[in-house]
């Protein structure tokens, strides 16, 4: 059968052809086209999307809920890059007779962008540049890792590489998730410790839980006092899994040092978001997963999905 037609979905830097050679699918009578900016509600998805046949998703930047799944009639390949995506429906997409595969990815990205912007926040890296481009030098004292107490809430696959990394620049390492379990906790060189004592302890909090409904609102007003004024809170799992509204009104009053946040309840994040004008903060735009060798998995394995399916032997499938 030919004839397909393929929707490539926020490519924010336009680069997905940089990954994977699309035009080899030509040769399947397969017809490429690449979205760039993200739709602005379901009803614009739909609208976009109602005659393609396949299409690739960039991790959960586009949602597909059954309410949107039903209305894409043509639509019976879905790929998300990665291994798994909260923002699609697998049991609606079952019910449609959507096929929804996966892809491999980095297992370095989003630690190593965690320390980087834990380091960001200890050593006030935001703040004095922004200090020494306006005019000014030397405004802040900063804070050594050394010695220091960090908490991770969830110890799977990123939560070890940051304990690794904090046991190479000599920290004290906390765990805690629902399902933690002391013989994990312990090969990790981690004491598990409650959730409460893990925020009251730690000079540092970073996130690592999957999002779901049992995770969603984990860190609230309660645990961000607890963490106290001279704590730091880094965020690059998933949005909701802190309150945000219990965030800002940490930072502007004073409850917590600072916080550094790479996710968003939405995004991207609109101009004049609350949180772009909250103290002590290091933002980024979700860059967690945006490096090259990431991409080159992501786009790389999406174009493997395609062909895959193509052939009739779908690889990587995704179910509910």
């Amino acid at each position: 059968m030919t004839g397909y037609r393929l929707a490539i979905l926020d490519d924010y830097q336009q680069v997905s052809a940089d990954y994977a050679d699309w035009n080899s699918l030509r040769a399947d009578g397969v017809s490429v086209t690449v979205f760039s900016r993200p739709f602005a509600s379901d009803a614009d998805a739909i609208q976009a999307l109602s005659g393609f046949d396949i299409v690739v998703a960039m991790r959960e930047r586009t949602p597909f809920p059954r309410a949107v799944l039903g209305k894409l009639p043509r639509l019976k390949l879905l790929v998300t890059t990665g291994a798994a995506n909260a923002a699609i429906d697998l049991a609606a997409a079952a019910d449609h007779g959507v096929t929804v595969c996966g892809t491999g990815g980095s297992p370095s990205a989003a630690p190593e962008l965690t320390w980087a912007l834990l380091m960001a926040l200890a050593r006030n890296v935001a703040a004095e540049e922004n200090a020494l481009r306006a005019g000014r030098w030397q405004n802040t004292v900063g804070s050594e890792l050394a010695g220091k107490t960090l908490g991770i809430v969830g110890l799977g696959k990123i939560g070890h590489k940051v304990a690794a990394y904090a046991h190479a620049f000599g920290m004290n390492v906390l765990a805690w998730s629902q399902n933690l379990d002391e013989a994990t906790a312990t090969a990790a060189g981690v004491r598990r410790v409650s959730k409460d004592d893990l925020f009251r302890e730690s000079v540092v909090v970073t996130l690592h839980l999957r999002l779901s409904k049992r995770s969603e609102g984990t860190v609230g007003e309660k645990e961000l006092r607890l963490l106290g004024p001279g704590g730091m809170l880094v965020n690059t799992a998933r949005g909701p899994l802190v309150d945000q509204a219990a965030l800002i009104r940490a930072l502007k009053e004073g409850w917590i040092r600072s916080a550094a946040v790479d996710v968003y309840d939405q995004e991207p994040l609109p101009a004049g978001h609350p949180l772009l004008a909250a103290p002590n903060t290091l933002l980024t735009p979700h860059l967690g997963y945006v490096t090259h060798e990431s991409y080159a998995r992501f786009y790389g394995g999406a174009l493997e999905d395609i062909k895959s399916w193509l052939a009739g032997a779908p690889v990587r499938q995704l179910t509910d």
